[in-house]
């Protein structure tokens, strides 16, 4: 089946945003995992699962519209201590669901709506999830203080 170019061109940039999403929450939760914080490493690894699931549907979205996928993830750059990589994975997210939103409206004008759908179940994935997570993370070092914080993350899976 052959796709509105326009899609297909929106779809492509999602996924290598997806890629990235998912090469930084890697990073990320590897060092977490370096640094003994196991009940991070655990929850970003599984974000991490996470963002290839969404490429992976973009991906075949777009061999399902007669795109061409570029698997290039956009460059980024991780964080290097806990609240760092916190805001920036929380930055990511706000952006994700930026293009996230962008590309419905797109599918929209383009009367794509089996696209917009898929969009919209990786949008509520980055809303209620993914970005609700990560402000609570930053809420609760607020309260309780990072060295609490860090206390409390040790702890989980080795």
């Amino acid at each position: 089946m052959q796709g509105s170019k326009a899609v297909i061109d929106c779809l492509v940039a999602l996924l290598r945003g997806e890629l990235s999403a998912r090469d930084q929450y890697f990073v990320h939760s590897r060092r977490y995992q370096d640094m003994g914080l196991n009940r991070l490493y655990v929850r970003i690894d599984h974000e991490m699962q996470e963002e290839a699931q969404h490429a992976d549907a973009i991906l075949q979205r777009i061999l399902f519209l007669g795109g061409d996928p570029d698997m290039r993830p956009l460059p980024f750059t991780p964080g290097r201590d806990l609240v760092q990589m916190l805001e920036t994975d929380l930055q990511t997210e706000y952006d994700v669901r930026q293009r996230l939103q962008a590309a419905m409206a797109l599918c929209e004008a383009e009367r794509d709506f089996v696209t917009r759908d898929l969009l919209l179940m990786q949008l509520r994935d980055t809303e209620e999830d993914h970005t609700y997570w990560l402000e609570q993370q930053l809420r609760l070092i607020k309260l309780m203080g990072l060295p609490n914080y860090v206390q409390s993350s040790v702890g989980g899976a080795d």
